[in-house]
């Protein structure tokens, strides 16, 4: 596979907007919280073995702890809110940053497995 920046740019971009990073015509999305096993336009395969997506996990994780870092730094800097205050929200943003950010992380994950190895085919992509 080509890895050229055009690639990997139009790669990412698919991601972002939850679509196949292999050919970008279909959503990984089934419903909220669920992915497809595979992209019904190419075949490429989204479900993996097991443990695959620990690192999505991971990369939510750490995604939600640098957004909850960032926040706090510019409560600390740019406003006068108490601490209760800026614990709730930073309480907020720990309960919905990951929440928001499950999809794209999985995306990202799949994204980032696409340009190193390439997603592996369904034999049959319509079933």
């Amino acid at each position: 596979m080509r890895r050229d920046a055009r690639t990997i740019f139009q790669t990412l971009a698919h991601c972002l907007k939850l679509q196949c990073p292999v050919c970008g015509r279909d959503s990984i999305v089934r419903r909220p919280f669920n992915l497809k096993h595979h992209c019904d336009a190419c075949g490429a395969i989204f479900k993996r073995e097991e443990g695959f997506f620990v690192g999505a996990i991971m990369a939510n994780v750490v995604a939600t702890e640098v957004f909850i870092l960032i926040t706090y730094l510019v409560c600390l800097m740019l406003t006068n809110l108490g601490d209760s205050s800026i614990l709730t929200i930073l309480f907020v943003i720990a309960i919905a940053f990951p929440l928001a950010f499950y999809h794209h992380a999985w995306a990202l994950w799949l994204g980032m497995d696409h340009l190193l190895e390439g997603l592996p085919k369904s034999p049959d992509p319509l079933g």
